[in-house]
C-alpha cells in the first residue's frame, strides 16, 4: 500500500530549527520559532500556572473523561475572557479543542459540512498553517490585499474594497489581533468599517484569536473581535491559550460558534460535536483546568494578568531598541515600523538573498520571508543586530 505515497513536503519551521541546532556558532540567534522567550532565552513557566498546577495535582481525584466538549469550566471562563458580555450567550457554544490549530481545523470542518467548498478568504500573507488546514478541510481559499511591503503597515483600503466585494457564503479568516506574520493590525475605527462591511455583506467572519494580551492589554487586543462578533448575526472564533498562558506543549484551545439564534446554535453545536467525536474524540484536559483554576480565582487571575503585561511590554521594548539602533546607525527612518507593530512578530521584508546571507554570515536565523520573533531578540547585542541587518540589506 504505501508504495504509492511520495515524501511530503518539510515543514519550513521545523526545518530552520533543525540548521539552528546544528549550528555550533556561540553567537547564533534564533527569530525564527514563534514562542515567547525571557531575557535569557528561556520560554518559562508562568508563576500562576505553576501555582494552579500545585492545586489541581492537591485536589484532583480522578483522571476520567470530561465529554466531547472537554472541560466545561474552562469553556465558560474562556468566552467570559473573549467575548464578555458582548452576545447573547443562547447564542453561544463553545468546545475545547488541541491548541488553537485544532480550533481551527475544527471550525474549518464545520464550514465544509454547512457549505461544503467554500471559500476562505484570507490575508496576504497570514499564518502558513491557515492555507493547509482549509484545503484539507475540502475548503476553497483565496487572499484579500493586507501587507503594504513598502509602508510595512496595512493596506486598507484595498483590504476593505475587497471585503465589500464579498457575500454569504464567503468565509473571511481575520486576525483578530497581533497579525502573523506581519505585526502590522488594524486600528479601533478600521475594526468598526470591517464589521460594517460583513454585517452588510453576510459573509461570515472567522476569527484567529492565538495572541490575546500580547499586543496592547486583553481589552484592547479583543476590541476588533468583540466589535465583530456583536456586528454580525453568526461568526467563528478559534481561541489559543498557547502563548498569552504559556502553555505551548499542552495544546489548550476553543472552537467557539455564535449562530443566528439559539435553535441555529444547538443544531451546529451537535455538528461541531460530531467532528470532533470522529477525530480525537475528546480533548486533554490539563492545559484547560490549568486556565479554568487561573480565571476563576482573582489573586490567580491578578497573578497571571501582571505576568502577561510583562511579557508583552518586554516586547514592545525590544521592539523599540532595535528600532532606535538601526535608526542610529542608518540615520533612517526605514526599520520604525518594528517600534509600530504589536505581537511576537514583524515581517522586516528583507529578500530572501538577505535572510541567507544573515544565516550565513551572522547566524541569524527567521523564517524565509523575513519574519522574526521579536521575543527572541538578545537584548544586550541590539546593536550588533542592526548592524547585521543593515549589512544585509545592502
Amino acid at each position: 500500500m504505501f508504495e504509492t505515497l511520495t515524501k511530503a513536503p518539510g515543514d519550513k519551521i521545523l526545518a530552520l530549527m533543525g540548521e539552528y541546532a546544528a549550528d555550533a556558532r556561540p553567537t547564533k540567534i534564533d527569530l525564527g520559532v514563534g514562542v515567547y522567550k525571557d531575557e535569557k532565552g528561556v520560554t518559562p513557566v508562568m508563576t500562576a500556572v505553576r501555582k494552579a498546577e500545585e492545586r489541581i495535582f492537591s485536589n484532583e481525584k480522578t483522571k476520567t473523561y470530561l465529554g466531547i466538549a472537554g472541560n466545561k469550566g474552562y469553556g465558560q471562563a474562556v468566552l467570559d475572557l473573549v467575548l464578555g458580555t458582548t452576545v447573547d450567550r443562547a447564542r453561544v457554544r463553545i468546545a475545547q479543542a488541541p491548541g488553537g490549530t485544532g480550533s481551527l481545523w475544527v471550525l474549518m470542518q464545520l464550514i465544509n459540512r454547512a457549505r461544503p467548498g467554500a471559500t476562505v478568504h484570507m490575508s496576504d500573507p497570514t499564518w502558513a498553517n491557515h492555507n493547509p488546514i482549509a484545503i484539507q478541510s475540502g475548503l476553497k481559499t483565496a487572499t484579500y490585499p493586507y501587507f503594504d511591503v513598502a509602508t510595512r503597515g496595512v493596506k486598507f483600503d484595498e483590504m476593505l474594497a475587497a471585503l465589500d466585494k464579498l457575500g454569504a457564503g464567503d468565509v473571511v479568516l481575520l486576525h483578530g489581533c497581533c497579525h502573523n506574520p506581519t505585526g502590522a493590525n488594524l486600528t479601533n475605527e478600521q475594526w468598526d468599517q470591517v464589521a460594517t462591511s460583513l454585517a452588510r455583506t453576510g459573509a461570515l467572519p472567522f476569527i484567529d484569536l492565538a495572541y490575546l494580551g500580547f499586543g496592547d492589554g486583553i481589552e484592547q487586543d479583543g476590541y476588533g473581535t468583540r466589535k465583530v462578533v456583536a456586528s454580525v448575526p453568526e461568526a467563528l472564533i478559534a481561541f489559543s491559550g498557547s502563548k498569552n498562558f504559556g502553555l505551548y506543549r499542552e495544546r489548550v484551545g476553543a472552537a467557539i460558534l455564535i449562530a443566528r439564534n439559539a435553535d441555529e446554535a444547538e443544531v451546529t453545536n451537535s455538528q461541531l460535536l460530531n467532528i470532533i467525536r470522529g477525530a480525537y474524540s475528546q480533548p486533554p484536559d490539563h492545559g484547560a483546568e490549568i486556565i479554568r483554576t487561573i480565571l476563576e480565582d482573582a489573586d490567580l487571575r491578578a497573578e497571571w494578568e501582571t505576568e502577561l503585561a510583562q511579557m508583552r511590554n518586554r516586547m514592545i521594548t525590544l521592539r523599540q531598541k532595535l528600532a532606535d539602533a538601526i535608526r542610529e546607525r542608518s540615520n533612517s527612518t526605514d526599520f520604525d515600523f518594528v517600534a509600530d507593530h504589536r505581537g511576537m512578530f514583524s515581517l522586516l521584508g528583507l529578500s530572501n538573498d538577505a535572510v541567507e546571507h544573515l544565516k550565513a554570515a551572522n547566524g541569524v536565523y527567521m523564517t524565509g520571508d523575513s519574519r522574526i520573533n521579536v521575543a527572541g531578540l538578545p537584548e544586550d547585542r541590539l546593536g550588533d543586530l542592526a548592524d547585521a541587518f543593515l549589512g544585509a540589506t545592502r
